[in-house]
């Protein structure tokens, strides 16, 4: 019936082929190309056979004849031959309509199909894959050709383990696209549950060869297809070594079904995962254990069950959990298959979050071992990321500052892996509101009393996080939050040296919230920013740099932070950053420097006492950077206000370094509109640069700039 199916299909293909070149030919400008495709056309549909339906793919296909032929008689095809006695025009009118009638029926079909595939969606939504399959079969009855309802069945199928009939539909789906990568996605992960391994992996290479961008995604596929087959392999070995009688392996067995036996007492279960630990010294005890059922022998266990959720109150039952959690280390050490067994498990993601987060001690250690020893390989991170209860487990991770030891570092190592992967990424500030309070809670700690690693450790951790916009404006919004950071920042200045680590990343952390305009309050930026100025006489480069950084996002919120900046020496110290180069700090002094000239008189005058001849400002006019290039245009206009500044510049090439940069190709437009501002400023304040400015052509440039920065 298959065979019979795709044969029809691809018939129905070629008919459509035949059929557009025919008529793209009867408009051809050419009247013999014309005359042709009607005799072609009248000798098709003397062979046509009645009742074809267009939309629709069947082993026994009717066709519709438009212009029917004669009762055959003798000589009946000599009307063939003759193609003046064809009537061009009402052929034409006729295949017209024809064509009309079929678009309208197949448009009514498609909404008929498109109906039904909303509708098996729902189903498949609320799990009921065999109404949604019913659903997808209903409206390829309707439209044959409409891919998604192949693909869309084809991962119903699979729901119901069906994955001969994926296969079949994800055929089907290639045949209407051959370019369809959710047809080779489906049929990838059909073939890996059908252990086709060579084939699954060729699926997901090929859908890399028609989309490159998915690459990351299936590389993530093919790492599981990977994994599957090292399993499959390793349980073959292990079962071997198990029949050949390996003395080992078959403890191994005895042991589990040992402790399968229910309700005994709790000594008896944690002595019996002692010995089972103790032999968990290579791949196939390992798999073993798995194959041979022991995490549900162990995770079912009720006398087991009752120990993890009474551990806190008696010593017996933490024995019989600690016992649990280093049996788990064991039997998933280098073993990956064992890891994802253990992590989707339906109880893991509530149970090792709230053993992680116990008052016990001993379980705290052990289950963050485990989980250390689950997050050193990427699928081991994304397990946890998309298996476990991540606001319990995050909340868990920073409890664990409370210790001074290197547990603490540990855990914020831990969070510091999880915290890179894309899936938490996306969690994070989907949830952030759930955990704020908790994070928040961690920046009012007493800096002398919590590890100064593991907390410097958390604070990077939430400043890479504040990168994302959505993260930034909760944050932002935060005045608790906002608030913690400096309180923790005026503790930390009682010893630079020592809070050090904590300061440079508690910088980096406000540097991103201030870009989320508007800053917490204007009271908060007047304190941040007068942090900043006292750090800005630390020796340490790396806090000058960012304490800078801090202070050129928060100056330009109050002309009252400009003026203490400037009180405080702001520009002799910007202007030292300059000459000093680097690119990160000459960034932030530039924008600084902007920024303070742009609203204060006494700023610009500074500026001209520092920079004798502007010599600083033109050297940063010739950089590659385009931030750099068009805040030192504006500092530059804007100390053209002062008197008499403009005339030392008088036998500089400055007119043509403005003008070159006013009228390149900048993929910012600041630096452009910048360097005309410039430009103008300097003319005013000089006539002798307009001058200039004219025998160089530079008013149309200029012109020709402000349009292109207003298009911009």
């Amino acid at each position: 019936m298959a065979d019979d199916q795709e044969k029809d299909l691809q018939k129905f293909l070629k008919n459509v082929d035949e059929i557009t070149s025919l008529i793209q030919e009867m408009n051809s400008e050419d009247p013999a190309v014309r005359e042709n495709a009607v005799l072609r056309t009248e000798k098709r549909l003397l062979f046509t056979e009645e009742g074809q339906d267009e939309d629709r793919c069947r082993t026994t296909v009717d066709r519709t004849v438009i212009s029917p032929a004669h009762a055959p008689v003798e000589g009946s095809f000599s009307c063939v031959d003759n193609a003046d006695e064809i009537n061009t025009e009402a052929f034409l009118a006729s295949m017209e309509k024809d064509a009309k009638e079929r678009a309208k029926r197949r448009r009514e079909n498609r909404v008929l199909a498109d109906a039904l595939k909303e509708k098996g969606n729902e189903a498949f939504a609320r799990g009921d894959y065999e109404t949604a399959i019913q659903c997808y079969s209903e409206g390829l009855e309707k439209l044959k050709d409409m891919k998604v309802l192949y693909t869309n069945r084809a991962q119903a199928y699979m729901k119901l383990g069906e994955y001969r009939k994926a296969l079949v539909d994800c055929d089907w789906a290639l045949k209407c696209d051959e370019k369809c990568t959710k047809a080779y996605f489906h049929m990838g992960k059909a073939h890996l549950a059908l252990k086709n391994y060579s084939v699954s992996r060729e699926c997901f290479e090929k859908i890399v060869e028609i989309n490159p961008q998915l690459q990351t995604q299936v590389k993530d596929y093919l790492n599981q297809v990977d994994l599957r087959e090292k399993a499959d392999l390793q349980e073959k070995e292990a079962h071997e070594l198990l029949d050949s009688g390996k003395s080992t392996a078959v403890t191994t067995k005895n042991l589990l079904e040992t402790l399968s036996k229910p309700d005994q007492n709790p000594l008896f279960y944690a002595g019996g995962m002692e010995i089972l630990t103790e032999m968990m010294t290579d791949c196939t005890e390992r798999t073993l254990f798995r194959t041979h059922n022991g995490f549900n022998i162990i995770g079912g266990n009720e006398v087991i069950r009752r120990c993890f959720s009474t551990a806190a109150q008696d010593g017996v039952e933490e024995t019989m959990c600690v016992c649990v959690l280093r049996l788990w280390q064991a039997v998933c050490s280098e073993n990956e298959e064992n890891q994802r067994v253990l992590l989707t498990r339906p109880d893991a993601g509530r149970l090792l979050p709230s053993l992680l987060a116990s008052g016990v001690p001993g379980l705290r250690q052990q289950s963050l071992a485990l989980l250390l020893q689950l997050a050193q390989t990427g699928d081991g991170r994304s397990l946890i990321v998309s298996h476990l209860d991540l606001t319990r487990l995050l909340e868990a991770l920073v409890s664990f500052l409370d210790f001074s030891d290197k547990t603490a570092t540990s855990a914020m190592g831990l969070l510091t892996d999880l915290a890179l992967e894309e899936r938490f990424q996306v969690w994070f500030p989907a949830h952030l509101a759930d955990v704020l309070p908790a994070l928040t809670g961690v920046l009012r700690r007493d800096p002398k009393a919590t590890n100064t690693s593991a907390l410097s450790q958390y604070i990077a951790v939430m400043g890479n996080l504040s990168a994302d916009a959505a993260t930034r404006r909760q944050m932002s919004a935060s005045e608790d939050f906002g608030g913690a950071c400096l309180d923790l920042m005026a503790r930390c200045e009682e010893d630079g040296d020592l809070f050090r680590d904590v300061v440079y990343a508690l910088l980096g952390l406000l540097m991103n919230l201030c870009l989320q305009p508007p800053l917490v309050s204007e009271v908060w930026a007047t304190e941040v920013s007068r942090r900043c100025l006292s750090l800005l006489n630390s020796r340490d480069g790396g806090v000058l740099t960012r304490a800078a950084g801090v202070l050129s996002c928060t100056l330009p919120s109050s002309l009252k932070i400009v003026e203490e900046a400037l009180r405080a020496g702001v520009v002799k110290k910007m202007i030292k950053f300059l000459k000093a180069g680097g690119q990160t700090a000459s960034r932030h002094a530039a924008k600084t420097l902007a920024v303070c000239t742009n609203s204060n008189h006494e700023a610009r005058e500074e500026v001209v006492r520092l920079d004798k001849k502007f010599s600083v400002l033109m050297t940063l006019l010739s950089s590659e950077d385009e931030i750099l290039v068009g805040n030192a245009a504006l500092c530059l206009g804007n100390c053209m206000e002062v008197p008499q500044v403009a005339a030392s510049l008088l036998r500089t090439d400055i007119v043509q370094v403005l003008l070159k940069l006013a009228a390149r190709d900048a993929q910012k437009s600041a630096v452009q509109l910048n360097a005309g501002i410039a430009l103008g400023k300097l003319c005013t304040a000089e006539p002798r640069f307009a001058a200039q400015l004219r025998e160089l052509h530079g008013f149309e440039v200029l012109s020709s700039t402000v349009r292109h920065t207003q298009d911009a």
